[in-house]
C-alpha cells in the first residue's frame, strides 16, 4: 500500500464509543510524533456474529464507523479487511506479514480484550510481545469506565434500543446516528403538513427504541433540527413489520429524494402511539416540534 508508514488501531469499532476514543486519540498522538498516517483496522462484518453464528445487530455500518473515526478522531486511513480471510491466518502471519510488510506500520494500538487471528490466538500480549521482536511500537489500552460502567458496544446497543439516548451519548462520545439514501414513503407527512425524509433502517443495524425524538439531520448544506419517528406508525399504517425512520426536518423544504442524510438522535420525547386520528397525531407532532426547539435552545453549548 505504499511506502508512508502508518500507525494503526485494531478493532471491530462498532458504534466508534468512547472506549474506542482511548485508542483512536492514542493512534492520532503517536503518529503526529512518528510523522505517520493515523489509521485504523476493522472487519466487514461483526466477529461475534462469525463466530457465533448468531445475529449481532449493529450500532454502525462501515460507512458510519468511518465517517465518525475521521471526523472526531483524526483518523486519515480506515482499512476494511474480510473478517473470513483474517480469521484464517495465523496470528505471527497479521503482524509481521499484513501489519509490518504489507501495510508498513511502525506502531500498533489495541484494546486490553483484542484477540485476532487463527482461533483468536492471538492476544495483547501476544501482540505486545512481538511487536516489540519487529522493532514496532505497541500500546495496549486498558479498559475505559464512566460512572463504574465498563463502556462497550453491547452495553450501548441495549441503551439505544430502550430509546435512552442521552445515556448512550454519555458513552458514545457522540449522538447516536443512523444514515442512509431518502427513500419515498407514503407522504402522509405531506399532507398534514410535516413531510419527513423516510430512512429504512440498513439490514443488521439496530432501530432505536420505537419513540419520537429531538435530533439533528445532518444534510448536504448542513445541519438541521428534526423530530424524527422510529417504528412502525400505528396511526396511518396496518404493516408492523416495516421500521422507518422519519425525521421532519423542521425549517426545511426541498427535494431530498435519492440524498444520503444522517440523522443524530440525542433525547427521546415521547414512545410511539396509536392515535385516535390524523388530526390527533398531527397536533402531536406539532408539540415535538415546540420540545424539540425547546431541548436545543437549552441545550449546553
Amino acid at each position: 500500500m505504499g511506502q508512508q508508514k502508518r500507525v494503526i488501531a485494531l478493532g471491530f469499532f462498532d458504534g466508534v464509543h468512547m472506549g474506542h476514543g482511548a485508542l483512536l486519540r492514542t493512534v492520532a498522538e503517536r503518529a503526529r510524533a512518528l510523522d505517520a498516517i493515523p489509521c485504523a483496522f476493522t472487519f466487514d462484518r461483526s466477529p461475534a456474529a462469525a463466530l457465533t453464528g448468531k445475529a449481532v445487530p449493529l450500532l454502525s455500518g462501515v460507512d458510519d464507523r468511518e465517517g465518525l473515526m475521521r471526523e472526531l478522531y483524526g483518523i486519515r486511513e480506515v482499512i476494511v479487511a474480510p473478517f473470513d480471510v483474517m480469521r484464517q491466518m495465523d496470528w505471527r502471519d497479521f503482524v509481521e506479514q499484513y501489519l509490518q510488510k504489507e501495510l508498513d506500520v511502525i506502531h500498533v494500538v489495541a484494546g486490553h480484550d483484542f484477540h485476532f487471528g487463527y482461533k483468536g490466538e492471538g492476544s495483547p500480549r501476544r501482540l505486545a510481545e512481538k511487536c516489540a521482536q519487529l522493532g514496532m511500537g505497541c500500546d495496549v489500552i486498558p479498559k475505559v469506565e464512566i460512572d463504574g460502567v465498563t463502556v462497550s458496544s453491547t452495553y450501548i446497543r441495549t441503551l439505544v434500543q430502550e430509546g435512552k439516548m442521552e445515556r448512550a451519548r454519555w458513552f458514545l462520545g457522540h449522538p447516536h446516528i443512523l444514515s442512509g439514501p431518502v427513500v419515498h414513503g407514503s407522504e402522509l407527512g405531506r399532507t398534514l403538513g410535516t413531510p419527513t425524509a423516510n430512512l429504512l433502517v440498513r439490514p443488521g443495524i439496530i432501530a432505536p427504541g420505537f419513540g419520537v425524538y429531538a435530533s439533528r439531520v445532518r444534510l448536504p448544506d448542513g445541519e438541521r433540527l428534526a423530530v424524527t419517528n422510529v417504528g412502525v406508525r400505528p396511526t396511518v399504517s396496518r404493516d408492523r413489520t416495516v421500521v422507518t425512520v422519519e425525521p421532519w426536518i423542521l425549517d426545511y423544504q426541498g427535494d431530498l429524494y435519492g440524498q444520503d442524510i444522517r440523522v443524530e438522535f440525542y433525547a427521546r420525547l415521547r414512545p410511539e402511539k396509536k392515535f385516535p386520528s390524523v388530526q390527533a397525531l398531527r397536533e402531536a407532532i406539532l408539540e415535538n416540534a415546540r420540545q424539540t426547539r425547546d431541548y436545543f435552545a437549552n441545550a449546553p453549548k
